[in-house]
């Protein structure tokens, strides 16, 4: 079984020469969300929790490129809300993500946390990105 860097390289060498090109069309990357109610009493705990083994676990397979956490600002009654996106280079590697990494790792998160924690996912496609240039002025 080919290693997702393994197909990042693959792609990357396809971009700069697409005679070497195996796909027919260009694959567009995938944000993977997971939006995160927690509990405020543990909420802390859960975070650090998530930056320092959760997501370093899950970064770990290889799946994804690069990961943040957002918090959400909104009345929260009781609980703290995020959302936990991860970068994905293709969606043939988020379903293998989901196919061979993802069970074990949300029963993990869901054996620890429990009711404390209530989750939920989206997928969203990137069909266009556009970056601000880079310059040497910078507002604030």
């Amino acid at each position: 079984m080919e290693t997702p860097s393994a197909r990042v390289a693959r792609s990357d060498d396809a971009a700069k020469n697409p005679a070497n090109s195996c796909d027919l069309a260009p694959m567009n990357r995938v944000l993977y969300n997971v939006t995160v109610s927690v509990d405020e009493s543990i909420h802390e705990e859960w975070l650090t929790w998530m930056k320092d083994v959760h997501i370093p676990d899950v970064m770990r397979t290889g799946y994804f490129l690069e990961n943040r956490i957002c918090r959400i600002h909104a009345f929260e009654e009781g609980g703290v809300t995020y959302a936990i996106q991860y970068l994905c280079h293709s969606m043939t590697d988020y379903e293998e993500y989901q196919r061979l990494a993802a069970p074990a790792l949300q029963a993990q998160h869901q054996e620890r946390y429990g009711q404390k924690v209530v989750a939920f996912r989206t997928l969203l496609e990137i069909v266009h990105e556009h970056k601000a240039p880079i310059t040497d002025f910078f507002p604030n």
